[in-house]
């Protein structure tokens, strides 16, 4: 998980989006954004046409940067930061310890002798 958030904050992308108007056609993280097909066609010579239309349609492109500088070194981590670490890797590894109770009594003790068994007269088994 950890793994994920550093990954997270360290990527960068960019948002490609298509309006036609004002209305939003198409956006895209990877890769261009489909446009809406009305976008006016350069004209291929100059005596084709001499007046150029307007588009009404615009592409907008936005880049999110992720973070660039990391602290990789213990050392350079203020005091708080430190004690929160610290107590976090505490924590963790007591999640995974197992307390084992010695009481000692169970070492003298002595189960009380067999009158009869119970399993075989009334013929019930755990299998």
């Amino acid at each position: 998980m950890m793994a994920l958030l550093m990954l997270s904050s360290t990527f960068s992308f960019t948002v490609a989006s298509h309006y036609c108007g004002d209305t939003l056609v198409d956006s895209s993280i990877f890769g261009h954004a489909e446009t809406c097909g009305m976008q006016v066609k350069k004209a291929v010579s100059k005596t084709d046409c001499d007046i150029s239309d307007k588009s009404c349609c615009t592409d907008e492109q936005k880049l999110v940067e992720g973070q660039d500088t990391l602290k990789t070194s213990f050392d350079k981590l203020e005091k708080e930061q430190k004690r929160f670490v610290a107590i976090f890797v505490s924590s963790y590894v007591q999640l995974f310890e197992s307390e084992e109770v010695d009481n000692g009594w169970e070492k003298n003790y002595i189960p009380p002798p067999l009158v009869r068994d119970v399993q075989v007269l009334d013929q019930t088994f755990l299998i």
